[in-house]
């Protein structure tokens, strides 16, 4: 099946454009070089280049690996060696240390080719490694047709035509950026601006210069946004401004709306299931929910011990999702493959939701990390860290649950903020929610550590 639409606009990235032709002339000449490979590896930096690779992957049907440009060495390694990758595509120049595959040079190939792809659509068409929270990364197998679907899906939700011009400047490593960023361009046939980096004077540039109307953004990017108001003014002429990834705060939402006029559209994922769930283009968007299902897509809740969690809104259970755009697989790991499914099927989100009488989903946060259990309540953190978000002194916020002699656990919260001190916030919080929900320890820290999609890591909070 062919994953590229018909016609289509110009990709643009970092100020380096290519008409939709040369983009296909270049990738055709890349799928010369590697058809037959089992995968390649390609440097996955914000560059044509990339474009270029990645598309010549697909058009040769052979499954891409992307490589974040800045992974460490042991990182790099894995990749490369839990793939089998048996090339390395980069811009001539890239470094390739001993005992990688031979490099492919994708700027010195030539740009005239003309090459169509007949993969079928459970060949796998990318093989994205997570982010290895717990333990060495997992090579995950999406294959093309579901991508297809996944594209298609948001298409219809968002209402994104060959009309639009994308924005975004997010890597070209993960689902968000490549896939939907990306691939999603090149199928729906709408122009692609890729900014280099997500930087809101770019994003205003693209609006105001270059007729931007769709824009995509992690949290931090629109947190960023809303901090620069006369950025954020510029996103007026817009159509839809999208945020994934993570959970978008809601005092960002808000500031957003009111500075840009626009309500964002929110949207749940992951990469084992590529985008699942969101709100539409010309539907509601609440603050701190991701929306309804998109079409073919299946959700429930799940209590720890396996039974039915209610949808009523309040009780959080584990999210399971069924849809035709779930992922193959983890790369050689069949026991871990088994161990994320339910015996009737369904995929095993690892993240806690509540789902309304609606249908409306509210991400709680991950089983691990987000769900809190203190004094013979669950409770969700992400809820305590919207509630600190929403004191003006407070700029960043992490909630995690810490070992507790009585309680079981204990509410933590980790704050960047100026002027303000722990017992203020905890009872800033106390007036806010319920009083079990308050944190019982604050600590002023300067920074959150965060990956490179923005997310905070909440494994690397420790106490100053």
């Amino acid at each position: 099946m062919d994953l590229l639409g018909e016609n289509g606009g110009p990709v643009r990235i970092a100020g380096r454009e290519l008409g939709r032709d040369e983009l296909l002339g270049w990738a055709s000449a890349v799928a010369a070089e590697i058809r037959g490979a089992d995968s390649v590896a390609v440097h996955a930096t914000a560059t044509p280049e990339t474009v270029a690779a990645v598309v010549g992957g697909v058009l040769a049907g052979v499954p891409v690996v992307p490589v974040p440009p800045d992974s460490g060495p042991a990182e790099r390694a894995h990749i490369l060696g839990d793939s089998g990758a048996s090339l390395l595509l980069a811009a001539g120049g890239a470094e390739r240390a001993d005992g990688e595959p031979p490099l492919v040079p994708v700027d010195a190939l030539p740009r005239n080719g003309g090459e169509r792809s007949g993969a079928d659509a459970d060949a796998t068409a990318m093989i994205l490694y997570t982010s290895g929270t717990t333990g060495a990364p997992k090579g995950v197998l999406i294959s093309r047709g579901a991508i297809a679907a996944g594209l298609d899906a948001l298409a219809g939700a968002w209402a994104w035509t060959p009309e639009d011009v994308l924005v975004h400047g997010l890597p070209l490593f993960h689902v968000h950026g490549l896939i939907l960023g990306v691939l999603g361009a090149l199928r729906v046939g709408s122009p692609l601006i890729h900014t280099g980096r997500p930087k809101p004077e770019a994003y205003a540039a693209a609006a105001q210069d270059d007729g931007g109307s769709l824009f995509f953004g992690v949290p931090t990017v629109w947190s960023r946004t809303a901090g620069d108001p006369s950025a954020a003014r510029a996103l007026g002429g817009a159509r839809l401004l999208v945020s994934g990834s993570a959970p978008l705060p809601v005092p960002v939402f808000e500031r957003l709306s009111e500075l840009t006029g626009h309500r964002p559209v929110e949207r749940y994922g992951m990469t084992e299931t590529l985008i699942t769930v969101s709100a539409r283009a010309d539907g509601d968007r609440r603050p701190g929910y991701v929306g309804t299902p998109l079409p073919g897509v299946e959700t429930r809740l799940r209590g720890e011990d396996g039974a039915p969690v209610p949808h009523d809104g309040e009780t959080p259970g584990e999210l399971h999702v069924r849809a035709p755009l779930l992922f193959k697989g983890y790369l050689n790991r069949p026991d871990a493959t088994a161990a994320s499914f339910t015996e009737d099927g369904w995929f095993r989100t690892g993240d806690i939701a509540t789902i309304g009488p609606d249908g409306w989903h509210r991400i709680v946060g991950r089983a691990s990390t987000d769900l809190i259990k203190s004094g013979g309540y669950r409770i969700g953190a992400g809820e305590i860290e919207n509630a600190l978000l929403a004191h003006p002194a407070v700029r960043e916020a992490a909630v995690v649950g810490t070992p507790h002699d009585d309680l079981g656990e204990q509410v933590t919260a980790f704050v960047v903020a100026d002027g303000v001190e722990e017992k203020q916030l905890i009872d800033f919080v106390a007036g806010s929610l319920s009083v079990h929900k308050r944190p019982r320890v604050v600590h002023l820290v300067d920074a959150l550590p965060r990956n490179a999609m923005g997310k905070v890591v909440k494994t690397r909070l420790t106490a100053p």
